[in-house]
């Protein structure tokens, strides 16, 4: 019989809400499970009630009762190309959620999980919805895309109608969409604005955007905001990038464009021959969609973080990049 569970909040994990610490832990765990088990003290912070929003710190004890969940769902591990092999559409897309009820799908999509179809795309997002098909034939819509490799936020509409009043919100720019990235050198100023126009181009490495003259056949404003949040030296940046419009690879671009790639961009990141990675930092686009505060369909407003990707973590241990400086 499964024994009560005491476990320590790590230090990487400062500021984090203890619903996101259970998702990150326990992503088989779901979220009206976790509700119950809070109201009822089954699960306790240092011994006393805690709730979803209550945010824990380094070295806290949080008691964890026996879990009537799917064993094979329950890890620890990480999603990645090689985590997800082998494993149902559906189970990847339960550890995936973040956010859900009756209308409405919030994902943290793994990167290297392409969103739709495409030449050498074996699995995508679009097609493992069909394991959540209802029992009214309806399956769960895209409503806006995300880079191949880009990790974070993902919407999804559970209902046709769901799925007009979303689109229409990213149609209109009713939302707010706020990205992690981490770059090579430091903008200089720390905030303010890239406004170009953007054309996509053929190359031998497949389809790739450029900056282009206003006027010009095919190209179309794109504006995002920055602001670096921290740096190592003049070498490395943390910065929180917001989309104005959303163009194809939008920020990749306009990174390139202030002379500060993003770090692993596979289409991108350049610099000189002298120039070294850094060890300890690994060859992954460290571009994370980490926050979207969009109208909900039934009214309110629906405002989601998605936890970091293992690879970026890892990063922000190694440069000493603290996130919660950037959680309310």
């Amino acid at each position: 019989m499964a024994a009560v569970e005491q476990r320590l909040v790590d230090d990487d994990e400062a500021g984090l809400r203890l619903d996101r610490w259970f998702k990150q832990h326990y992503p088989g765990l779901g979220f009206g499970q976790l509700q119950k088990l809070l109201r009822s003290g089954q699960i306790r912070v240092d011994g006393g009630r805690a709730k979803s929003d209550t945010r824990v710190a380094p070295g806290q004890t949080i008691r964890i009762p026996p879990l009537a969940t799917d064993a094979k769902s329950v890890t620890n591990k990480p999603l990645t190309a090689n985590t997800m092999k082998g494993r149902e559409d559906g189970d990847v897309l339960s550890q995936m959620v973040i956010y859900e009820d009756e209308k409405v799908i919030v994902f943290n999509k793994p990167a290297g999980l392409a969103v739709q179809g495409g030449s050498g795309v074996a699995r995508h997002v679009d097609d493992m919805l069909e394991a959540w098909r209802n029992k009214k034939g309806e399956k769960p819509r895209l409503v806006h895309r995300l880079d191949r490799d880009t990790s974070g936020i993902l919407v999804v509409a559970r209902t046709r109608g769901a799925a007009t009043a979303l689109t229409k919100a990213f149609r209109e720019r009713d939302t707010k969409k706020l990205y992690w990235a981490v770059v090579k050198g430091v903008p200089t100023p720390h905030e303010g604005k890239v406004s170009t126009y953007l054309k996509k181009e053929q190359t031998p490495d497949g389809d790739r955007m450029r900056i282009a003259r206003h006027g010009e056949e095919g190209a179309d404003h794109a504006l995002s905001y920055y602001r670096v949040v921290d740096q190592v030296a003049q070498n490395f940046a943390w910065l929180e990038l917001e989309p104005h419009t959303g163009r194809t690879h939008q920020l990749r671009v306009h990174a390139l464009h202030m002379n500060h790639p993003i770090l692993g961009d596979p289409k991108y990141f350049e610099h000189d021959t002298n120039w070294e990675f850094p060890g300890g930092v690994q060859k992954r686009l460290h571009l994370h969609a980490r926050r979207i505060v969009i109208p909900h369909p039934n009214g309110g407003v629906i405002d989601q973080i998605a936890p970091l990707p293992q690879h970026m973590r890892q990063t922000f241990n190694l440069f000493g990049f603290n996130e919660a400086e950037l959680e309310d």
